[in-house]
């Protein structure tokens, strides 16, 4: 199961969760309920099925994060070493720029969820319904709005560098 979908599971957790470290978490947490789930899988769809597993691990996460919201700090923090991205982190980065992931991750995960299953991942409204366990009404709005945060957000983005590239020209 790792073998084969592995790629999909990865990128969809990176995705969700803006980040290397934190993706490679809900990746662990999915690939447990995937064992746990297995007996009970019916043959189908095997990629909405793990995109509704790992929607649901991602939320569970961020549930958990608003109960006890914790910083780590390191204990010296010159002589932290950051460590280097595997090669799906690689990959996941190469296709969606650094900027709009940004913008992505800093969506709330109830408009964020749907909007990467739908423009990122490329499931139908239909698919994403029914991994989210939500009315298709509550997904396409979910999208519209996650979009036009999405939308405004860049728009906002775009004003500052303009602003700032303005500002470095000589008069």
């Amino acid at each position: 199961m790792a073998e084969e979908h592995g790629r999909f599971i990865y990128g969809l957790a990176y995705r969700l969760a803006g980040n290397h470290h934190d993706a490679q978490d809900v990746v662990q947490d999915v690939l447990l309920r995937v064992q746990r789930g297995l007996i009970n899988y019916k043959p189908g769809n095997i990629e909405g099925w793990l995109s509704r597993i790992t929607t649901n691990a991602f939320l569970d996460r961020v549930r958990k994060q608003r109960r006890r919201p914790t910083v780590a700090l390191p204990e010296d923090p010159d002589r932290v070493i950051e460590g280097s991205a595997g090669a799906d982190a690689e990959l996941a980065q190469e296709t969606l720029p650094d900027h709009l992931q940004e913008l992505l991750s800093q969506l709330a995960p109830e408009y964020r969820v749907p909007v990467v299953l739908k423009d990122i991942v490329g499931f139908r409204y239909e698919e994403i319904a029914e991994a989210l366990d939500v009315p298709l009404g509550t997904v396409r709005s979910r999208i519209h709005r996650g979009r036009a945060h999405l939308r405004t957000a860049l728009e906002q983005a775009e004003r500052a560098e303009t602003a700032e590239q303005e500002e470095l020209l000589p008069s």
